[in-house]
């Protein structure tokens, strides 16, 4: 039995319930098995790959709230601290009904490598909590993130461990827990980021991993002889990253034509006006199908289905395994061979095998949405200076940082004989830097 396969035999036995993260380690183990394979018995030695797939600290906490009824409520609160190898542990909160541990620690080993290809001193980590802010007032979003900052903030730092939003956590929610984090430390520090611009926010943050998505994308089109104007789109998900996606496509000179939230679907043949999108997920937090209320042009279909849409370029921008096996045939049938996540594994393992036997231009998601935290730690290097870049600066340097992603990506599938094949290129490229860290640092991590 090889290194890698008792290590992902090892994660299973020792994880039970865990599947999400079951499979982000198997996706990066057989990625690594051409690095590791090279170098069995450095890696051995120093146990590398038992540390590396082991969080270096897990904070699970009641979070107490009251709802608008006088009724004490209680959530569950974490804090995956991954890996610290190359910097401070950076990664998403989560506010969802979903989130448990086992999904926290697929995100958070995801995001190691995802911020290790960004060039940038940060590690990987995630958090979040089973809240769910739809449907709540400000005031208890507001008492739900005072309570959950609360004891979250003692492990917390600007040089420690810097979270942002993810799903559920946005600019509000965001400006309550820095405000609690202010309150209780009395530090005024980039502690957060995804911040408010006149209190320490980026310009660009926003849009950062819809237009990063776009930017590799679009360098990895380039390399392959082809262009973004001309090609029609399909993006599930209308929440930030998805809008930006679209948005940053049709600039490029693509039509968008289809956008989807966890109810259903709108089909617009006549490409997507943004900015009735934006009115109903960003002002409004409605749901999709109001949009084919407003255009004519629209058909909007309750349920799954996004995938059957005819296009040239699918992004997935909605969740974790949302596009399986059916759907990667379904796209090849209808003529669709170029596939960037946009999410965090939005591609079940079967699909992600798919894309790649079958010839697809397949841009895995640690690579082609690392511009979101990417852009994050842009706004620590800005709180750290004291100084704010304007929005050009931070767009120029996100998209050099997106095609800096992919040259690394592409030169390492390259140099390990599977050219094109960018979910090893990416696993490889983020692993090297990580593990020659952790050699470097002794066993301490």
């Amino acid at each position: 039995m090889s290194y890698t396969e008792e290590i992902y035999d090892r994660v299973v036995a020792q994880n039970p319930g865990e599947p999400e993260f079951h499979q982000a380690v198997k996706e990066v183990l057989d990625s690594l098995k051409l690095v590791i394979d090279a170098n069995e018995e450095k890696y051995r030695a120093a146990s590398l790959l038992e540390r590396l797939v082991e969080p270096e600290r897990i904070i699970s906490f009641k979070v107490p709230w009251v709802d608008d009824n006088g009724k004490v409520q209680v959530n569950k609160g974490y804090r995956v601290q991954f890996n610290s190898a190359i910097g401070p542990y950076k990664g998403g909160l989560r506010f969802h009904p979903s989130v448990n541990q086992g999904i926290l620690k697929f995100l958070g080993f995801e995001q190691i490598f995802k911020n290790s290809l960004t060039g940038l001193p940060i590690g990987g980590g995630k958090g979040g909590s089973n809240f769910d802010p739809k449907g709540k007032s400000d005031r208890e979003v507001m008492a739900f993130c005072q309570s959950f900052m609360t004891e979250l903030s003692k492990y917390i730092g600007a040089d420690q461990d810097v979270p942002a939003g993810d799903i559920g956590v946005g600019g509000r929610e965001i400006g309550f827990l820095y405000g609690q984090y202010k309150r209780l430390t009395g530090l005024y520090e980039g502690v957060l980021t995804g911040k408010g611009l006149t209190w320490g926010g980026s310009l660009v943050r926003t849009q950062a991993t819809g237009y990063g998505l776009v930017y590799i994308l679009d360098a990895m089109l380039k390399d392959h002889q082809m262009e973004t104007a001309g090609k029609t789109i399909v993006v599930s998900g209308s929440g930030n990253v998805a809008i930006y996606a679209a948005e940053k496509a049709q600039q490029l000179g693509a039509k968008v034509v289809a956008m989807s939230d966890s109810n259903g679907y709108i089909y617009d043949p006549e490409g997507i006006q943004l900015d009735i999108v934006k009115d109903i997920k960003e002002v409004r937090r409605g749901r999709i199908k109001e949009y084919a209320d407003q255009v004519a042009s629209a058909v909007y279909t309750e349920g799954k289905g996004i995938w059957s849409i005819k296009c040239d370029i699918a992004l997935p921008c909605a969740t974790q395994n949302e596009l399986n096996l059916e759907d990667a045939k379904t796209l090849m049938a209808n003529g669709c061979k170029i596939v960037a996540e946009g999410a965090n594994m939005p591609s079940t393992r079967e699909a992600t095998d798919f894309f790649l036997e079958n010839g697809f231009l397949f841009l895995p998601g640690k690579a082609s949405n690392a511009g979101g935290v990417g852009t994050s730690a842009l706004e620590m290097c800005q709180n750290s200076m004291r100084m704010s870049w304007t929005f050009e600066e931070v767009d120029a340097k996100l998209q050099q940082m997106m095609n800096d992603i992919y040259a690394k990506i592409s030169d390492a599938a390259k140099r390990y004989g599977v050219e094109g094949n960018y979910v090893t290129g990416a696993n490889i490229a983020g692993f090297e830097k990580v593990a020659d860290a952790m050699l470097a640092q002794g066993i301490v991590m």
